[in-house]
């Protein structure tokens, strides 16, 4: 089982969701950078449930760093998060043991692991382990604000609601979504809270799409071909199991296009070579050609839902009718955005250290 992520900078993750805690690792990341409590119990606390629209398993928390960091410093040794597990209901799993949830890892992972995998929550693959993520990547992520490189995601559409885009004064719209708790632009959070509840009280869930800016990135970071910047964001973005699809910029929009409105003329604004449009998203041959870069995400429906559904029961070979129990979110968009946004983060130092060295993002 590989659980890291990256090359100069990289981040290995461990736990399972109904085990004693989860935890992560981040190493090669940058001596001298200043680790900010509340910035990062900030972020922690955008993923965290809190609402109607979330799950009802409610955890505090209480992150706590055991190494790599010293008065307040990173040392530039591994970086090590534990956060505690509180609220387990074992239970709730122990029913439905043998009977694989559709859409979830169940099946895969008993086949893979023989049967010997943590089925309790999801066990390994549970989104409950994206916690640590964004704990240390709120780390990276104030790192890179030092040096003036913004990231923000939002909810572009859910439940038959849409947000306005990241476009224009972009740095400022990155500011607004990241000061919410329903990160939104265009204020339709009541909206899509609306259609998110429908489909709670109907036992069903909805899926949606989001979207990330990321500004103040220098031209040339980034590689071509086999590891190009969107290479590199799109294998750590993929590896939260409810993202099913990734575009830059335009993405599919522009396969309609043709090459004179797809194209992104250059020209200079204040002294500095710019893009006029921004279809390729701010990367072109792989690497960051100055301009913001910008990405959607498409993120499943939640596949536990309390409508009964089909499944086999794998101890007797024989078909079966699954109901799921337990507490889950009848939408996980809103709280994924935190989660791209610190694992961008995670990926821009791990990128900015392969093109300036380890101690670029250093405070000294």
């Amino acid at each position: 089982m590989r659980n890291t992520l990256g090359s100069s900078v990289t981040l290995s993750l461990w736990g399972e969701s109904h085990g004693e805690c989860i935890g992560a690792v981040l190493d090669g990341f940058a001596p001298g950078v200043k680790v900010d409590k509340e910035f990062i119990d900030s972020w922690m606390a955008k993923r965290r449930p809190s609402s109607a629209t979330d799950t009802a398993r409610r955890e505090s928390d209480p992150w706590r760093i055991v190494s790599g960091v010293r008065d307040g410093f990173t040392t530039g040794a591994p970086i090590s998060i534990i956060i505690p597990n509180e609220n387990v209901r074992s239970a709730d799993y122990e029913r439905s043991l043998g009977i694989p949830r559709p859409s979830h890892a169940d099946y895969a992972a008993h086949v893979k692991y023989a049967g010997f995998e943590d089925f309790r929550g999801g066990g390994h693959f549970s989104g409950r382990i994206t916690a640590s993520i964004v704990a240390l990547g709120a780390l990276a992520l104030k790192a890179l604000n030092d040096k003036g490189i913004q990231i923000g995601t939002h909810i572009l559409s859910c439940a038959g609601a849409s947000d306005s885009p990241f476009e224009g004064d972009i740095a400022s719209q990155i500011a607004l979504v990241n000061s919410k708790d329903f990160p939104v632009i265009a204020g339709v959070e009541e909206k899509m809270s609306e259609g998110i509840l429908q489909a709670r009280a109907e036992g069903d869930s909805v899926g949606g799409v989001i979207q990330t800016a990321v500004t103040g990135l220098e031209a040339g970071v980034g590689e071509p071909w086999f590891d190009s910047l969107e290479g590199a964001l799109s294998r750590a973005i993929f590896a939260l199991g409810g993202v099913k699809g990734i575009e830059f910029g335009s993405g599919f929009a522009l396969a309609g296009m043709r090459g004179s409105t797809a194209n992104d003329p250059f020209g200079i604004v204040d002294g500095k070579v710019v893009t006029l449009s921004n279809n390729n998203g701010g990367i072109n041959g792989g690497i960051s050609n100055g301009m913001p870069v910008v990405f959607n995400c498409a993120v499943k429906p939640t596949p536990s839902i309390a409508k009964p559904q089909r499944s086999v029961d794998l101890g007797t070979g024989c078909e079966t009718t699954l109901e799921i129990k337990g507490r889950h979110d009848p939408a996980i968009v809103r709280r994924i955005c935190p989660v791209v946004t610190c694992l961008s983060a995670i990926v821009l130092c791990d990128q900015l250290a392969l093109r300036h060295g380890t101690n670029f993002l250093s405070c000294k």
